[in-house]
């Protein structure tokens, strides 16, 4: 892979890095108003729908950023890039895709199925 290609890549996973952080960040859960206690039950489905919603983003954005992580430790270790199963090149149109991606696409069908 050339040197211009894996700067770009890395570039690309630190700034989704720093977004996944600043949208854990965002959604952060705390103890909003108690449901039950509220004036109306309308008031406490839509505090609880809210607080469930910012749960499933703060979820998928923590297991994505260890993804992140884990790319960015590969990179270091010389082994961006290299599907973990089979131990050959990944796709570049894959890693644009999803930079963070350790297997090829025929590994990835392969587990899939």
């Amino acid at each position: 892979m050339a040197v211009k290609r894996k700067s770009m890549l890395r570039s690309t996973l630190e700034a989704e890095k720093a977004r996944l952080i600043a949208v854990i960040a965002l959604t952060e859960i705390e103890g909003e108003e108690n449901l039950g206690y509220g004036n109306h039950m309308a008031d406490d489905a839509s505090v609880a729908f809210e607080q469930a919603k910012d749960l499933a983003i703060r979820t998928n954005a923590e297991r994505v950023l260890a993804q992140v992580e884990d790319a960015l430790e590969r990179f270091d270790e010389g082994k961006y890039g290299i599907c973990e199963s089979c131990n050959e090149m990944i796709d570049p149109a894959r890693l644009d895709a999803l930079p963070y991606v350790t297997l090829c696409l025929r590994c990835q069908q392969r587990l899939e199925a």
